[in-house]
């Protein structure tokens, strides 16, 4: 058993640990109502620029002549990792990495054989782990998460756009975390470039009611982009929101678990004190039975 001085620094340490992960649980609540209240007003926004998009395709091949709705063959990929600067947030981060490296392994394994497939990370978690391998590792932009709006996300996704339409990638794939609440996060894998064309609806013949200026292909091909740059949007501040809930979640956990350590030591304290008062009463009363003989 551990000595009285040890069980005392432990349960220092342990104090101090606590207060430590109940201020980040404090604090990751506190980002976390800003952070859920953003992506529950995008999300709106998201479905209804998605519907109109839908409504105002007259047909798939309206929708089909843009350079962002391109079907090639899949020979090169770019998968954009979606993580947090920051760690301490359960399994969070790892999740994604795991996902992106099943893609890797499996879904896109020729890709990776053959040099085409690239990596690029939003966060510096998974711009830490892939920068790591130089034929993976397309760059990041670890920076958006100090001003998260939409129009730095814009920037990103005017660059992935433009790779696209350049050739450099024919298939772009975001894999993010998406926010339900702050226990509970989904890892989701969306393809973003090229987009899936909306789907032509038997009940929309309200559509034909409408006066169109510009034309219905040039309304089309103008929320295509905006659309694009939404999603990627959406996926951000879904992935920022997830990993405000993850770490309160994951900070809560280890107060707690700090809490049953300190009742632990504590009660190993108490016996070890209890046995040295019981060994010093042993050695007075062995004492005066010693002067007495």
């Amino acid at each position: 058993m551990a000595n009285l001085k040890e069980v005392r620094i432990r349960i220092t340490s342990v104090n101090s640990t606590q207060q430590i992960t109940k201020a980040m649980k404090m604090v990751a609540a506190a980002k976390l109502r800003r952070a859920q209240d953003a992506i529950i007003q995008m999300r709106p926004y998201a479905s209804k620029l998605k519907e109109i998009l839908e409504n105002v395709a007259e047909s798939v091949d309206a929708s089909g002549s843009g350079v962002y709705a391109k079907v090639r063959p899949v020979n090169k990929v770019l998968i954009v990792a979606v993580t947090s600067n920051r760690g301490l947030a359960g399994a969070f981060n790892s999740n994604i990495i795991r996902t992106v490296n099943r893609l890797i392994g499996d879904t896109y394994k020729d890709q990776v054989k053959a040099g085409n497939l690239k990596v690029l990370a939003i966060g510096r978690k998974a711009s830490d782990f892939y920068s790591k391998n130089k034929n993976l590792y397309a760059g990041n932009h670890n920076d958006v998460y100090s001003n998260l709006n939409f129009n730095s996300v814009a920037t990103i996704a005017e660059e992935i756009m433009q790779e696209f339409a350049n050739g450099n990638y024919d298939k772009v794939v975001v894999i993010y975390n998406q926010f339900k609440n702050a226990a509970v996060q989904y890892v989701i894998t969306e393809q973003l470039l090229p987009i899936t064309p909306p789907e032509k609806k038997e009940t929309s013949k309200s559509v034909n009611d409408y006066i169109f200026e510009p034309s219905q292909e040039q309304i089309v091909l103008d929320l295509i982009p905006k659309s694009i740059k939404t999603q990627l949007y959406k996926a951000i501040l879904d992935s920022n929101a997830s990993e405000h809930g993850a770490r309160m979640t994951a900070m809560s956990k280890a107060t707690d678990n700090a809490g049953e350590l300190i009742k632990e030591l504590k009660l190993q304290y108490n016996k070890a004190r209890q046995a040295a008062i019981t060994n010093e009463i042993l050695e007075i009363v062995a004492g005066a039975e010693a002067l007495k003989g």
